[in-house]
């Protein structure tokens, strides 16, 4: 099946590495044009540069920090301008903010909110309208496994992904009506640049190679998955292909998450 999004813009958040970058990547070698967003300009730039060159697509780099509202709208603003409009949305900016509840403050509380959950109400408020006007939308939550199954020590992030899973189902219903198709994928143990720095920091001798194979071990189908593979039900979720599915929260984990 080949996928197509021939015609299509796109705005990824999150953009420069690893799963965002990877989507990127796979939008703009489906035929999409793609604005990547992101905080740091420098690695935004070589990600843009290196998608455009590899796929012939239209791509755009924008420097942000989608935390914030005036930001959101700049970036929304930026993207269209660019681009002429965005057709799909995925929200993938995000960290991985954990440890015991009572030690959570209310500062890495709201900033966690503020990014991974605020970021993505605001660019679907922004996006929605002209997507409904169109009859043609596709909204791609990036969240991860532990929205549906919360471990101990996992706040904050794991309750601001629960939020973002009954937002995506929130969208989908509304937007249904309109042809405006709305999912969440789940991320388990992926390649990405957050376990590269978690490597680096750790300061052991285990190459990177070595560390993903120790992690994989674990897990049902006995590896890491990769960022490309993520990307791919991202890109088909975008694509035509995936004309009659929304409302879902898919697990992209090889197995690992207990909730299906």
């Amino acid at each position: 099946m080949q996928l197509s999004m021939t015609g299509r813009t796109a705005l990824v958040t999150g953009a420069s590495f690893g799963i965002g970058r990877a989507i990127a990547q796979a939008f703009a070698g489906a035929g999409a044009s793609v604005a990547l967003v992101a905080r740091r300009d420098g690695p935004l730039q070589e990600a843009a540069t290196a998608i455009a060159a590899a796929s012939g697509a239209k791509t755009v780099a924008i420097a942000a920090d989608v935390s914030t509202a005036d930001e959101c709208e700049r970036i929304f603003n930026e993207a269209q301008s660019a681009l002429g409009q965005v057709d799909v949305l995925v929200n993938n900016a995000g960290s991985s903010a954990r440890g015991p509840f009572e030690s959570v403050t209310d500062e890495q509380w709201q900033a966690d909110l503020d990014l991974k959950l605020f970021a993505a109400i605001r660019l679907a408020r922004l996006a929605l309208p002209k997507m409904k006007e169109r009859h043609f939308g596709r909204i791609i939550n990036i969240l991860n496994t532990g929205a549906k199954a919360p471990p101990a020590q996992g706040a904050p992030t794991a309750v601001s992904r629960a939020a973002g899973m009954a937002l995506t189902k929130v969208l989908a219903a509304e937007g249904a009506p309109h042809n405006v198709l709305v999912n969440a994928l789940l991320v388990g143990k992926i390649e990405s640049d957050q376990w590269v720095r978690r490597h680096a920091a750790s300061h052991s001798n285990e190459s990177l190679e070595a560390y993903y194979a120790r992690m994989g071990e674990g897990l049902p189908m006995g590896r890491v998955g990769t960022a490309q593979e993520f990307a791919a039900m991202a890109c088909f979720l975008a694509s035509d292909a995936g004309s009659y599915v929304t409302g879902t929260a898919i697990n992209v984990d090889g197995g690992a998450c207990p909730v299906v």
